[in-house]
């Protein structure tokens, strides 16, 4: 069984167990975060699509860690002109466990 929900502009594919890093939510680790935003699930036997969301639909996780990606350069660069300029970006991320998924 799995579900595509969407939160922080972003769609995520989940799966119960499943360990993921979304957009920064401010909550601390251990609260538990409910997606109502589910855009479909997936079951042995059947498959719900919401037009755009399902009615009812609910993911609940689990916040594990609040945290920043590595950091990517950005370099513009323009030859010929003695001209260089150098910039770094961290994105911050909530580490979320997904518990339960239900329509």
């Amino acid at each position: 069984m799995y579900a595509v929900i969407q939160t922080g502009g972003k769609q995520y594919r989940v799966e119960e167990g499943s360990t993921l890093k979304i957009e920064k939510l401010e909550l601390g680790a251990g609260d538990v975060v409910e997606f109502d935003k589910v855009l479909m699930i997936q079951t042995d036997d059947e498959t719900k699509i919401g037009l755009p969301f399902i009615e009812g639909g609910k993911v609940t996780a689990t916040v594990m860690s609040q945290g920043r990606h590595k950091k990517i350069k950005i370099i513009k660069f323009r030859r010929r002109k003695h001209h260089m300029k150098q910039m770094g970006h961290r994105q911050y991320y909530t580490e979320v466990q997904i518990t339960g998924i239900s329509a």
